[in-house]
């Protein structure tokens, strides 16, 4: 009987576990967000330093996403293993 909660309040922390995973996948889409809005804005001020502005802009969306992305692997691994 006592193992039976046992199991349930894992399996209720993992999933509590993967809930912050996604909040962290959250705030790594508000900053993706705020990249490209920024690089936009730049843009529209200074057109001739688009290039500049284009190839450090990739390079915080690639940084921000991987973020993302670390976050949903680790959650993927807290639910299934």
């Amino acid at each position: 009987m006592e193992a039976e909660y046992a199991t349930y309040i894992a399996d209720a922390a993992k999933f509590i576990a993967a809930s912050f995973c996604a909040l962290s996948m959250m705030a790594a889409a508000k900053g993706v967000s705020k990249i490209w809005i920024a690089m936009i804005d730049t843009v529209g001020r200074n057109p001739t330093v688009k290039s500049d502005v284009n190839a450090f802009g990739l390079i915080g969306f690639a940084a921000t996403e991987a973020i993302a992305l670390y976050a949903l692997v680790i959650a993927l691994i807290m639910l299934f293993l």
